[in-house]
């Protein structure tokens, strides 16, 4: 064998060693990049679901201050009817009677679509608490795969392990963000 082969030879080895301790490299990158993706989709969905819940509650509490307008209006009618000359005293006994039934229903909706509202609201800050916690997990998914990268033009595993350090973070904060409930 002459010199020339067995240093092609070696290059070869050498050329093969690498490989194999790029695969596992390889191999993070992929199972992190789906998780960049899964993440990212439940973040995506997790603001939608904000932006759902928040009209919900906007239009809860425009129902409640429909409700309160009402009852005050009504207020204002019954307290007219007090101070005018009405000639036919029974048809207007008769009309604030039927004002304080409506008083007293619009008060008890009121309350209900205030508490509904407000149920709504705190579903709003819920999800918005998971979305942070997605988009927390998102970003270091990404800086993790971007760092694991590095491995790959540098052939040195310290960086493989730094972006698993900050994947491994970021699996932790996605996952709080799913178990927040």
């Amino acid at each position: 064998m002459e010199a020339n082969e067995a240093q092609e030879l070696q290059e070869h080895a050498e050329h093969a060693e690498h490989d194999r301790m790029l695969r596992p490299v390889a191999l993070t990158m992929t199972v992190l990049a789906v998780l960049v993706a899964v993440v990212t989709v439940l973040g995506h969905r997790t603001h939608t679901e904000v932006v759902l819940d928040q009209d919900k509650a906007t239009d809860k509490w425009g129902e409640y201050q429909a409700q309160k307008t009402r009852s005050y209006n009504t207020t204002l009618s019954i307290d007219l009817m007090k101070v005018l000359t009405i000639s036919d005293k029974e048809a207007a006994k008769k009309n604030v009677e039927g004002y304080r039934q409506h008083q007293e229903k619009w008060a008890e909706e009121t309350k209900e679509d205030m508490a509904e509202a407000v149920a709504l609201e705190n579903e709003v800050k819920l999800a918005e608490a998971r979305a942070d916690r997605f988009d927390f997990g998102e970003a270091l998914l990404e800086i993790g795969l971007v760092i694991t990268s590095i491995t790959l033009l540098t052939h040195k595993r310290i960086y493989w392990f730094v972006g698993l350090g900050f994947s491994v973070v970021g699996i932790v904060a996605a996952v709080l963000g799913v178990l927040l409930k």
